[in-house]
């Protein structure tokens, strides 16, 4: 039957179409962490019966948006641009507590003011920062 069969549409991140420049893939990258922070909300609100198997399916479609926001980060060439979205990346990243991949990719970050700023607002970030 049609009716119960819900094909669900394709996510942000999940559409092959490659960015023209640096401003695009800027967008680009801004409208996957925006899709994906709403599933970082779901992953982090309690659940009912079939909370494990949601996070889990929830974890996948988050982690596949960071692979392909970092995908698209990868291939920009303004370092300004590409540190500003490698910040919205890392807040994410925060946001969901996956710290190792955040002070992984703060060392990414060549702009010291973008890297200080983030630790700012991120204080979880400092502790790894502190220590090495």
């Amino acid at each position: 039957m049609r009716w119960f069969r819900k094909d669900r549409p394709p996510e942000v991140w999940e559409a092959a179409v490659q960015p023209d420049g640096d401003i695009e893939a800027a967008q680009r990258i801004r409208e996957i962490c925006v899709s994906a922070a709403a599933i970082a909300e779901r992953m982090a609100a309690p659940g009912g019966r079939k909370a494990d198997a949601a996070k889990s399916s929830e974890a996948e479609r988050y982690q596949a948006a960071i692979k392909r926001a970092l995908e698209i980060a990868r291939t920009m060439s303004d370092d300004d641009m590409r540190d500003v979205s490698v910040s919205q990346i890392i807040a994410l990243c925060v946001k969901v507590n996956h710290l190792k991949t955040a002070r992984v990719l703060l060392r990414a970050i060549q702009s010291e003011q973008t890297r200080a700023g983030l630790i700012a607002d991120h204080p979880a970030l400092a502790d790894q920062e502190a220590a090495n």
